[in-house]
């Protein structure tokens, strides 16, 4: 059985050098024939520090083993984001569901400035500086969603550029 991980700790005997994090633990009710049966449904994200980011769902009986599926879960959905000296590269809005998410790059020395969940996907992911606004929907879920909606939206000068077919100088010109 999986050992249980306090919030926001990391994972000992972790050598693959991810960072952990746990966002949320349900419990689960289902309603059955014979009665209730209770579960867990846990939700994490896991980075490397680099603009490497995933996000897991796990459910099982006891915390634990839900909080470990979850992991295993973020391990197998990372994706890369560009990141620029700790920050992203331009302003971007993400949704998931009701909840709608806008970051902004901030300058060197500015810290994280975000809430509750979309906090721990910044600290996972290595993101240092950056500016953050949340609207509707606070459900953890939907914001870890709508935070990966927006970073995967964002883009790079020369990824701009070769959509465009110029220079990177052409496009700031």
């Amino acid at each position: 059985m999986a050992k249980f991980q306090p919030r926001g700790a990391q994972a000992e005997g972790n050598d693959d050098g991810l960072k952990e994090k746990m966002i949320a633990v349900n419990r689960v009710t289902k309603v059955v024939k014979g009665g209730r049966t209770l579960s867990f449904a846990a939700l994490t994200v896991v980075g490397d520090g680099d603009g490497r980011i995933g996000m897991g769902k796990g459910k099982a009986k006891e915390v634990p083993v839900a909080v470990q599926k979850a992991m295993e879960s973020a391990r197998r959905n990372m994706v890369k984001v560009q990141l620029k000296n700790g920050t992203i590269h331009h302003n971007v809005v993400g949704e998931h569901g009701a909840s709608r998410v806008m970051m902004a790059p901030a300058p060197a020395g500015t810290g994280v400035i975000a809430g509750g969940p979309m906090r721990a996907v910044f600290e996972v992911m290595g993101v240092t500086d950056i500016v953050t606004k949340s609207h509707g929907s606070t459900n953890p879920y939907n914001m870890v969603r709508a935070t990966l909606d927006a970073l995967k939206r964002s883009t790079t000068a020369s990824e701009v550029a070769a959509k465009r077919g110029k220079t990177v100088e052409e496009i700031f010109n």
